[in-house]
């Protein structure tokens, strides 16, 4: 098992930016996306945005134009880039990683408040 340690989680006013990371501490092989989710209090976790091994992104409705996914494969790291943060977003976001075997970060908390 190859931990991913997440960081960069914190609180912030709505409008607000943060900016968090996801590194694998080991090698990971034949990876086929990388991706964010979260899970707000009370609700079922969700996809956030994923890149594939491609470079294709995807994004939820309702982070699109807010968020970016994008990664460092010689680190095996990805990074989620959140811009004009809005209540709603406050949630445990968790990375993974979709490879030969499925890697899940411990999760990092991002709360906005208005």
């Amino acid at each position: 098992q190859v931990p991913l340690v997440e960081s960069g989680g914190g609180s912030v006013l709505a409008g607000g930016s943060l900016s968090l990371s996801c590194a694998a501490s080991g090698s990971i092989f034949s990876i086929n996306y990388m991706a964010w989710y979260r899970q707000a209090p009370g609700k079922q976790r969700e996809l956030v945005a994923l890149i594939s091994s491609g470079g294709s992104t995807n994004y939820a409705d309702s982070v699109k134009g807010r968020f970016t996914i994008s990664r460092d494969n010689a680190k095996n790291t990805v990074y989620l880039q959140m811009n004009s943060l809005k209540p709603e977003d406050t949630a445990v976001y968790y990375c993974r990683i979709s490879g030969a075997y499925d890697y899940w970060g411990q999760g990092t908390q991002v709360t906005v408040s208005s």
